[in-house]
């Protein structure tokens, strides 16, 4: 039984308690990975998730780079391989386009922090297990429709998605043959943090295509896709119902 846990791949999936990670979390231990569960704050939620799946809770708090370096020795020490790494903690709160004055340079740094740099620290500290998976490893970034369309909840929410979008293909174009690097930019998703934002869930049942937000399951069943593939990398894929053609 040992051997066999040793054999199944590993994936960390950063925020991982609710929403889309844990979707993602579920997912990936759905078929067949081992999960390393991680959250900044909610640590109940995330060792009961760990216990469900069989996995394990690492918490870290993304905007300390010595945490953010360990989360990554951490879920090494504990399984041995790192096999796939989804980067897909953020933080975002709205703050005017057009107040300049409002989106200060601390609003800057703390949202590159972790929407950018820390994926990035994420990637420099996996990469080493991550040339070794067998088949080759995967890192999927869950970016944002934000940075792929002059939109979002903030300049500097949408510059720090639009740049984890363009670190994709760079790290893509980097470390292939041995790792995969893509990234999934969704629209509107419908979540507990999304319920009360009325006119994005209007906006998508009139103009898109699918006539509604994705779901966190959508996302979960793109990210497997593309962990799956042993030949997609590079690419930014837009989850948006279809919008992104209005």
């Amino acid at each position: 039984m040992g051997t066999e846990q040793h054999d199944r791949p590993v994936a960390l999936v950063t925020g991982s308690t609710s929403g889309i990670g844990e979707a993602v979390a579920r997912r990936l231990a759905g078929g067949g990975m081992r999960v390393v569960v991680h959250s900044r704050h909610s640590t109940d939620a995330g060792e009961a998730l760990a216990a469900e799946l069989g996995g394990t809770y690492v918490q870290a708090d993304l905007e300390v780079e010595d945490e953010t370096r360990a989360l990554v020795r951490t879920a090494l020490d504990r399984h041995g391989r790192l096999d796939v790494l989804v980067n897909n903690a953020g933080i975002s709160w709205p703050i005017p386009h057009a107040d300049l004055a409002a989106a200060t340079p601390a609003d800057w740094r703390r949202l590159l922090e972790v929407n950018l740099i820390a994926p990035w620290l994420l990637c420099a500290e996996a990469l080493p297990a991550l040339r070794e998976a067998p088949g080759g490893g995967s890192v999927v970034n869950i970016t944002s429709h934000a940075g792929v369309r002059p939109k979002g909840s903030s300049v500097p929410y949408a510059a720090s998605k639009a740049a984890l979008n363009h670190v994709t293909r760079l790290l893509a174009a980097a470390l292939g043959p041995d790792v995969r690097v893509n990234a999934v930019a969704p629209g509107l998703v419908d979540t507990p943090m999304t319920k009360d934002w009325a006119e994005a869930h209007q906006l998508w049942r009139e103009r898109a295509p699918m006539h509604r937000p994705a779901r966190p399951a959508d996302v979960a069943d793109l990210v497997a896709s593309l962990i799956a593939s042993s030949y997609l990398t590079g690419e930014v894929i837009v989850l948006d119902g279809g919008l992104n053609l209005t």
